[in-house]
């Protein structure tokens, strides 16, 4: 079975970023390149920042969507 996901790096990674999407902010925990699909013959992989918000709660938002707080 092949990964669904991957690590990769960002210059963020560790720092303080805003989600433009939703206007949450926290600390850029991680990025992902990640298969979402729920199918093996169509994949589909996106890049995924996941952030660590003041409460200690974790979300996701496409990487596109995160800039310096």
């Amino acid at each position: 079975m092949p990964e669904r996901y991957e690590y990769l790096p960002h210059r963020l990674l560790r720092r303080r970023v805003r989600d433009i999407a939703s206007g949450a902010e926290g600390e850029l925990m991680a990025v992902i390149h990640e298969n979402v699909s729920d199918s093996v013959v169509h994949e589909r992989w996106v890049e995924l920042a996941y952030i660590r918000a003041k409460s200690g709660r974790e979300f996701s938002t496409l990487v596109d969507n995160i800039e310096p707080a």
